[in-house]
């Protein structure tokens, strides 16, 4: 179909109603070329038996009746490449790093294919992401999808980048990836990103898409399907393990309410649209590791919870369909504490799967349970500090305080630039551990206190 038609009746924010010429598709690439010679993109969003409704990417300023539209049979394609890897990309797959345009070795849709359930491999192993909260207590493993639940003006975007230069499989040979969209943000957020990515190396490993705040929302929707696109590619194709970031996925949430608005959808909860949550489990779901392929795609969605507050319906229903959450504290932000993760309300569904002997250390279970015992119970009793004072507290119980101090000072710390292996991190670990009585360690058998204590360790030295 390259017939031009000048059918335009109505032009509403960012879409345009014309009359039908013959049929369409849904999600159809629409070009329309405006009176002064210039083009702009759309997408068939609506086809009824006597209208269609495109929404267009670069926004309509400019159009007017006497704009053609023409129909390119096709839906929005990704050209893929293995060179895509070290360059940096807007939301709709356009270079921004001043190079070329990628020479497609394919062009694949960016809906995706969708995973049969009997084709996906149980996820199982261990990826170090060198953070000792996530490794230690909350463990991703390849295939998972383990969002991070921030606050605005917590340093997620600094704990995603540190997760990107430092993720790797321990002890593994294989070709390691990352693929980074931002959605919505800033242009000193965007410059802090390419700064951080070229600064440090990890451009060479990664592909980045990023979509500006200033950009039409209707490319924001589309910027994490383009980069789950790359990563299928890569994960599929060429073997590689490819971790995907997406950040952030309020601002994608924000995108689809104000499309919902401009079609004039029936809200659902505080305005979002009643699909919502089937349209999150389309990009939560692009995640795993398919039988007899070699390759995984590993997910670390991060966002911003308005308000703070864990029910709202954004992370409310990411809880539901991904494996766990990580989540960022203000409290512990305000402590000065990088990075700032609150191992207690965090989960990983599957960790038990990608740890013990043989994937990280024997004890690494035990520990964890210990850990969270020792900090939750610290945690309470703080509480209770506040209400009777440090003085009327038992030796136990102030042991247990002094545990919950140490662990956010020494565990929960660290650089910004520290790689910390899944050994230092269980080394760290035994270290506070060992402060507190052996008697109080409970959750760990005795073997593994007689082996890794540093007191026993000592004696037999």
């Amino acid at each position: 179909m390259t017939k031009e038609y000048k059918t335009i009746v109505n032009i509403a924010g960012p879409l345009v109603f014309l009359e039908k010429t013959e049929p369409v598709g849904y999600n159809e690439l629409v070009q329309i070329n405006l009176p002064d010679g210039s083009t702009k993109r759309g997408q068939v969003l609506d086809t009824s038996a006597d209208m269609v409704v495109v929404q267009v990417f670069e926004g309509t300023g400019g159009l007017n009746s006497e704009s053609g539209v023409v129909f390119s049979g096709e839906t929005i394609k990704l050209p893929v490449s293995k060179d895509m890897l070290g360059r940096i990309l807007s939301g709709s797959g356009e270079p921004l790093d001043g190079g070329p345009r990628i020479v497609p070795e394919k062009r694949l849709d960016v809906n995706g294919a969708a995973m049969n359930p009997y084709s996906r491999m149980p996820p199982e192993d261990f990826i170090q992401t060198g953070i000792s909260t996530i490794d230690g207590t909350n463990t991703l493993v390849r295939g998972q999808k383990l969002p991070i639940f921030s606050g605005s003006g917590l340093p997620h975007n600094e704990i995603a980048l540190q997760i990107a230069r430092q993720a790797k499989v321990p002890g593994s040979e294989e070709d390691f990836a990352v693929v980074f969209a931002a959605m919505g943000i800033t242009n000193e957020e965007a410059q802090y990103f390419m700064e951080d990515f070229e600064k440090t190396g990890a451009l060479e490993r990664a592909v980045v898409f990023l979509n500006l705040a200033d950009d039409p929302a209707v490319e924001r929707i589309i910027t994490p399907r383009m980069a789950l696109t790359a990563a299928e590619y890569l994960a599929y194709e060429h073997d590689m393990h490819v971790l995907v970031i997406l950040t952030d996925i309020t601002n994608y949430c924000e995108a689809l309410r104000q499309m919902g608005a401009a079609r004039e959808e029936v809200p659902g909860r505080r305005g979002y649209p009643g699909y919502m949550y089937t349209d999150l489990a389309s990009l939560y779901e692009r995640a795993g590791v398919i039988k007899g392929l070699k390759g995984s795609v590993t997910q670390f969605s991060i966002l911003t919870m308005p308000g703070d507050d864990i029910t709202h319906p954004i992370p409310d229903l990411s809880g539901y369909i991904t494996e766990g959450q990580i989540v960022v504290s203000r409290e512990l932000h305000m402590k000065g504490i990088y990075p700032p993760i609150n191992v207690l309300p965090s989960l990983s569904r599957l960790m038990n799967s990608g740890i013990g002997e043989g994937k990280t250390r024997e004890d690494h279970k035990a520990v964890s349970d210990q850990l969270y015992a020792g900090y939750a119970e610290g945690r309470d009793l703080r509480g209770l500090v506040a209400i009777v004072g440090k003085e009327s507290l038992s030796e136990k119980d102030q042991k247990i305080l002094e545990f919950a101090d140490l662990f956010e000072d020494r565990f929960v710390r660290q650089g910004r630039d520290e790689d910390r292996s899944i050994e230092d991190t269980l080394n760290i670990a035994w270290e506070i551990l060992s402060e507190m009585p052996e008697s109080y360690l409970t959750r760990i058998d005795n073997k593994y206190i007689e082996k890794y204590h540093p007191a026993h360790q000592n004696k037999a030295e």
